[in-house]
């Protein structure tokens, strides 16, 4: 028999890619899952989170929702030619600068955004402005895949508690608010973290701003759905948080638990779904046979053709990238490496008109600083038989599991009866937070951060801090300070503690005596 000396014929899926795509996807792979590998850690972090909480669950479907919208594109991206544009390098330098930024402070929002960012800045290095364009929408949402918005939490609890009780005394339930502590007649509720609606408030946001761009042309609906979107879930949430504490007046706390339990998850987000849904129905005016862009328009328009001067060859922006992350890395892992040099001996200075006495709570508190390298407590007394207790925790280096501040570290320790209940303000206006243990022991606590000359009760701050450093190089000892006192009757907490600030002269120079820092 013969032998077939004809040419390999392509496999399916490859002739169903237009010509001109082939080369640029390939690279676009390549560089992919190079940047997955490099960024292991941090997309590992986020799946993680993903995955286990509850409040990012909704992210595992934003790389379907990705691929659908890239999909829905492709006939018009057929029309086009992508074209490798090194100004792109530039966006790529500035999403490993966000990333080195994250990395060297424990900053981990920063690094998952950085990582993100990479994706969406190499591929636009690789495929061009015009390509960019068309893919305008879909580069833009990738953002979603970072879990963000814990932050909100503290204010989200305090609207619903507002919500909540505005409700309850309407609906003639005898009731007193306490910060985030409700009291009734059935009992005494609490709008905890878990109750502040902020996972669905953000899943909200992620789903409203795919309806706005899919269902509506007109950008002045898409405004006004995407603010019904972030109002109704938090309207929402404030109702369903009233409706277990009416149910319980009747049915009792144990019965209004488990319905809230049941009724909380992704029931009622369904139901908040399905009303933002049913009130922007009529508003929808996009029709769904219409393409997202127009390919041939895109590629004869004249509005690209001078940013297009900068093309240059795929080579040489996979070189350059590749340059940039070198230098990202080398200068990351040169920052880790700082450590500060802590002295052998630390001890709480004395503080004027204050004396030490030994520590006696009504109930039990223990702030934590699980990551320090040293730690003090102490407790002082005035003439007056008010009481301050100081801790004091000393870290040579802000890295992971190790850093003033991070996740679960503080004055309010995790897994135990404390809550935190308000904030609250000393007369020299400092913030800080009362917390609440089994509904009956309350404490002020103020905590203050202390790297170098600067001071301040902000974890921004400190993180700012940390990064100007660390970019610089430089090696610092951070302090953490708790200040903090049993809330008794006929005082006020805040102003105990304000009046101990006050009289240590200067509580940045104190806390360097204390720690025996030059």
């Amino acid at each position: 028999m013969p032998l077939d000396l004809a040419s390999p014929q392509r496999a399916a899926l490859t002739d169903r890619i237009a010509p001109q795509w082939r080369a640029p996807l390939a690279y676009l792979a390549v560089a992919w899952l190079a940047l997955f590998a490099v960024f292991a850690k941090a997309w590992s972090e986020m799946a993680l989170q993903w995955w286990d909480s509850s409040t990012y669950n909704h992210i595992l479907l934003v790389p379907l929702i990705l691929a659908w919208l890239v999909w829905q594109r492709a006939p018009e991206l057929a029309k086009l030619t992508p074209r490798p544009w090194w100004p792109g390098l530039v966006g790529f330098a500035g999403a490993l600068f966000i990333w080195l930024l994250g990395d060297i402070s424990g900053l981990a929002t920063a690094t998952h955004l950085g990582a993100v960012l990479a994706l969406q800045a190499i591929t636009v290095a690789l495929i061009g402005p015009r390509v960019a364009w068309a893919l305008l929408f879909p580069l833009c949402y990738a953002i979603f895949l970072v879990p963000i918005g814990e932050e909100l939490v503290p204010a989200l609890q305090m609207i619903t508690a507002d919500i909540t009780i505005a409700l309850t005394e309407a609906s003639g339930i005898p009731a007193r608010i306490d910060g985030v502590f409700i009291d009734t007649p059935a009992g005494l509720f609490e709008v905890a973290e878990a109750c502040s609606g902020v996972k669905f408030l953000i899943a909200m946001i992620a789903l409203g701003t795919l309806v706005a761009h899919v269902c509506f042309d007109s950008w002045l609906r898409r405004i006004a759905f995407m603010a019904v979107a972030i109002i109704l879930p938090i309207i929402a949430n404030g109702v369903r948080a009233w409706g277990t504490i009416y149910i319980a007046q009747s049915q009792g706390i144990s019965f209004a638990a488990g319905f809230d339990h049941i009724f909380y998850g992704w029931i009622f987000f369904a139901l908040v779904m399905g009303a933002l849904l049913a009130m922007g129905w009529k508003f929808f005016d996009r029709s769904v046979e219409d393409p997202f862009i127009d390919g041939s328009a895109i590629a004869n328009s004249d509005a690209f053709n001078w940013v297009e001067q900068f093309v240059t060859a795929r080579r040489t922006v996979v070189a350059g990238a590749l340059a940039v992350a070198l230098i990202a890395f080398a200068w990351a892992t040169a920052a880790r490496s700082l450590e500060a040099e802590l002295p052998a001996q630390a001890n709480l200075a004395d503080v004027p008109g204050w004396t030490r006495v030994d520590t006696a709570q009504s109930y039990p508190w223990h702030p934590r600083a699980s990551g320090a390298d040293r730690r003090l407590s102490a407790s002082y007394t005035d003439a007056d038989g008010r009481v301050v207790e100081v801790v004091l925790a000393l870290y040579a280096a802000q890295n992971d599991g190790r850093e003033a501040g991070g996740f679960g570290d503080g004055a309010l320790p995790p897994d135990t009866e404390w809550r935190w209940l308000s904030a609250t303000q000393s007369g020299d206006g400092v913030q800080g937070d009362r917390l609440q243990a089994l509904g009956l022991h309350q404490r002020v606590a103020e905590t203050w951060y202390r790297r170098g000359d600067w001071v301040g009760g902000s974890k921004i701050m400190l993180k700012l801090n940390t990064m100007r450093d660390k970019l610089f190089l430089q090696s610092r000892p951070t302090a953490m300070l708790i200040l903090s006192t049993e809330q008794r009757a006929g005082e006020d907490a805040a102003q105990t503690i304000a009046d101990f600030r006050s009289s240590t002269a200067g509580l940045g120079e104190w806390i360097d005596r204390a720690a025996n820092v030059d």
